[in-house]
């Protein structure tokens, strides 16, 4: 077997020559022949928008386009569709290699709870802040007399009081009883007609009103001492303190006016 020399400088010289060319050819090889042979180079697909696809038609969809999914989230979507993508990555429209694995997030069957929080005393604005913080649903507002304008008197789940702290599913509507801003300022005046006078008084006092003027009235068809008549009427709305005046049957009683 004949052997190289390498007894000059010049041998020497040739055979590193020889090694080094070697060497880019394999190098040159790799990258260019194997490498892109292996790894599909230049072979790409569209990814395909998946969002609301259920989990039973996305293995035969991706195998038909050399893809694969993966579930790494789930997450509750008030309204969706159980079982069914919300989310991906990539992207549609990206292009990716055969084969590559699609990340999914899906819809999730049951909602998640969590506590009621203590809506009361705070605004209606504020509250909707909070409610819509936590995944919940501001439903209708109601109004009832109170000083505080728009301030929560009442927090309300399917027309019951939830009290904060109750464990409440995400998505839940909360309906919410605030205040008007005028307070119990007025209200309708109780209806004292038909009664005698002393439990006409009786009424009218007893609704943090007073008693106006007694009109002496003739009435025969009618028992002496009983209201046929009052001012303002039966349900008209007055103001805490007001006066109501009585036409009463029979002369005036001195004494039943003091009292």
């Amino acid at each position: 077997m004949t052997k190289l020399s390498t007894r000059s400088r010049t041998d020497l010289l040739l055979h590193i020559g020889i090694i080094l060319a070697l060497t880019v050819v394999l190098v040159l090889v790799f990258f260019f022949g194997y490498l892109p042979y292996s790894t599909n180079h230049g072979q790409t697909i569209t990814v395909p928008d998946l969002k609301h696809m259920s989990l039973d038609e996305l293995e035969n969809y991706l195998d038909d386009r050399d893809l694969r999914y993966e579930v790494s989230d789930c997450t509750f979507v008030s309204g969706g569709v159980p079982l069914t993508v919300f989310a991906q990555y990539p992207q549609p429209g990206s292009n990716v290699k055969e084969g590559r694995k699609i990340y999914l997030t899906i819809i999730k069957r049951m909602a998640p709870t969590m506590p009621m929080p203590n809506l009361i005393d705070q605004t209606s604005r504020t509250a909707e802040l909070q409610l819509r913080a936590l995944g919940l649903v501001l439903g209708e507002l109601t109004y009832e007399p109170d000083l505080g304008k728009n301030k929560v008197l009442k927090q309300l789940v399917n027309g019951k009081e939830l009290a904060p702290g109750t464990p409440v599913a995400k998505g839940t509507t909360v309906d919410l009883v605030v205040g008007d801003g005028e307070g119990k300022v007025y209200f309708p005046t109780p209806d004292v007609t038909n009664m005698n006078f002393e439990e006409a008084v009786a009424a009218i006092r007893g609704s943090g009103l007073r008693v106006g003027v007694r009109v002496p009235v003739d009435d025969p068809e009618q028992e002496v001492g009983t209201v046929i008549k009052q001012k303002p009427r039966a349900d008209e709305r007055i103001r805490l303190g007001q006066s109501v005046d009585i036409w009463v049957v029979g002369p005036i009683d001195a004494n039943a006016d003091a009292q």
